[in-house]
């Protein structure tokens, strides 16, 4: 039952690092653009909701995997 919580916990850490992934690709595309700073700024600003939600993302899923370990 709990290697249920532990595959559940991978899937999630593996959608918050594609997550982290995009995030991260996005402001080196913004980068690549040569953007002025405030527009630079505006991307990263825009990108930091997501960014941070895929890093809960991926804590929760580690924290499942950890619990079902535990657990199981």
């Amino acid at each position: 039952m709990f290697d249920i919580l532990v595959w559940v916990g991978a899937a999630l850490s593996v959608a918050g690092l594609i997550g982290l992934l995009w995030c991260i690709l996005h402001v080196v595309k913004a980068r690549s653009r040569k953007l002025d700073d405030e527009a630079l700024r505006a991307v990263v600003q825009s990108v930091l909701p997501y960014n941070l939600g895929a890093l809960f993302l991926s804590v929760l899923g580690l924290m499942l995997v950890m619990v079902g370990i535990f657990l199981g």
